[in-house]
């Protein structure tokens, strides 16, 4: 692809475009400016849905940039000519769709069996009182892997009730902890929309995107929680009361349900190690398959790990596990695992539409030379990629408040900085990891989460800024420097 900047005036780069406003690398630049500007004020003071503001902004860059409708949107008659829109769509999507629904069918097997209670309950009795915080924290990272951070927060909150119901201390005090350890797994690990969309939009391998999320998110959550501890003994929040009464009336329901069906009041509870097994066999098979290039020679063994290491079988095998060994085994009919299976994935299209809206404005940035113009322009500026990938994914977030917007869209602009260097698996991951950190920062009032955390949990707007928004941004600048340093030796 030609740079803009070596187009003669006389003969644009997309002589077919409907909208021919800009000449050269400057012109591009002004596009990129006006659609983030432009995207932000859709999302921030129209309200439009995220995937809609995508899409129009995306249109909106591309025939500004001089791409012809053709090229944008291909041609009614399905000839050769391709669609930017539909590649970049269909190329993101082809990748995290998949793993985004197993994932997600694989956490609702999770909670509706009771296997966060049951995590949750043990790690607390091995801990016992004094160390609660340090139980909840650990049941948010380890139960965090297969669910979404709200879906966490909406089965492991009453057990942040009872815990600080029981000591009589803060609820920000064991709420925090648990808060940590949903968000980094969210924000760092597949099978969560984030990373994998921008492992996806990168190319870069799911088992180095675990293995570097695991590595720079631990430190991260630890940081986060010797926060947690200390602004735990600062701000009291009592428990809400309406909330306990909440969880009381929800187990009642949910017991004279299984009464209703001919079952036992109470199931019998999940046992730790079968909760930790099946959340363990993806995330091995996955880092198996990964490394099996550089441990093993081309062989029928290598092909084996690589084959139930690959994301898709990984995830089904642990899906199916969940379903005997949580389900079957345990007096569950087939048509409950398909009522639960079939309802966890309704929320999940409005996460897969706007990670493949955030496909489509990558596509297009590429395709029309918008992207190679910020390229070369953030190569002239000086700054390392990874500090580049931080700073862009840290001012949408900040912005706009969707963690998966942020992610997506700065994945979109960073990939021409390193699509065409030798950048290896693992630098490509550290910066997955960067611009993940950057989507976390300063949750506030303009994040759906802010507001579940304050509901929730009984907190004033003003102690969530001062606790939860304080612990995002925590996490945010540990995870960076942590990413920002191991890229300098990887």
């Amino acid at each position: 692809m030609l740079l803009a900047a070596e187009v003669p005036p006389e003969a644009p780069p997309h002589t077919g475009g409907l909208l021919l406003l800009i000449d050269g690398t400057a012109g591009l630049l002004t596009v990129a400016a006006l659609g983030i500007a432009l995207l932000l004020l859709l999302i921030i003071k129209v309200r439009l849905q995220p995937f809609v503001a995508l899409l129009a902004v995306s249109i909106a860059v591309g025939l500004a940039a001089g791409l012809s409708v053709t090229e944008l949107f291909g041609t009614v008659q399905r000839s050769a000519a391709e669609s930017v829109i539909e590649n970049g769509m269909g190329g993101i999507l082809g990748h995290v769709a998949i793993i985004i629904g197993l994932g997600t069918m694989l956490g609702a097997i999770l909670e509706v069996s009771g296997g966060a209670e049951a995590l949750s309950k043990r790690l607390l009795d091995l801990f016992g009182e004094k160390r609660a915080p340090l139980a909840m924290g650990l049941t948010g990272l380890i139960f965090g892997i297969p669910v979404f951070f709200d879906v966490g927060i909406f089965v492991l909150a009453p057990i942040v009730y009872a815990a600080a119901k029981r000591s009589g201390k803060s609820i920000v005090l064991y709420a925090m902890p648990l808060l940590a350890g949903l968000s980094m797994t969210h924000a760092f690990l597949p099978p969560h929309p984030g990373p994998v969309a921008a492992a996806g939009l990168l190319d870069v391998s799911l088992g180095w995107v675990i293995l570097m999320g695991v590595v720079v998110g631990l430190p991260a959550v630890a940081a986060a929680w010797v926060f947690s501890d200390w602004i735990g003994k600062r701000v009291f929040v009592e428990v809400p009361q309406d909330m306990l009464d909440a969880a009381d009336e929800a187990k009642a329901a949910v017991a004279a349900e299984r009464v209703r069906n001919g079952g036992a009041a109470d199931e019998s509870p999940v046992a730790l190690s079968t909760g930790l097994f099946i959340i363990g066999t993806p995330l091995v098979l996955i880092l198996a398959a990964t490394f099996s290039s550089i441990a093993l020679d081309p062989s029928t063994l290598r092909s084996v790990v690589e084959f139930f290491g690959n994301p898709f079988v990984a995830l089904t095998i642990a899906l199916l596990l969940a379903y005997y060994l949580l389900g079957i085994r345990r007096g569950w009919s087939r048509k409950s695992l398909e009522q639960v299976s079939t309802s966890s994935l309704k929320p999940v299209g409005n996460i897969l539409l706007v990670v493949g809206a955030g496909g489509v404005f990558g596509a297009v940035l590429k395709a029309s030379g918008v992207a190679q113009a910020l390229s070369d322009t953030f190569e002239d500026v000086g700054l390392p990629i990874i500090v580049l990938a931080y700073l862009i994914s840290l001012v949408l977030r900040v912005a706009q408040g969707s963690a998966t917007v942020a992610i997506v869209t700065t994945a979109g602009i960073v990939l021409p900085l390193v699509e065409n260097a030798d950048h290896s698996q693992a630098f490509l991951a550290l910066v997955i990891m960067a611009i993940s950190a950057g989507s976390i920062f300063a949750s506030h009032v303009n994040d759906g989460g802010f507001w579940i955390v304050a509901k929730y949990f009984g907190i004033s707007e003003r102690d969530t800024l001062k606790t939860w928004t304080v612990l995002e941004s925590v996490l945010s600048v540990a995870g960076f420097a942590v990413a920002a340093a191991l890229s300098l030796v990887v």
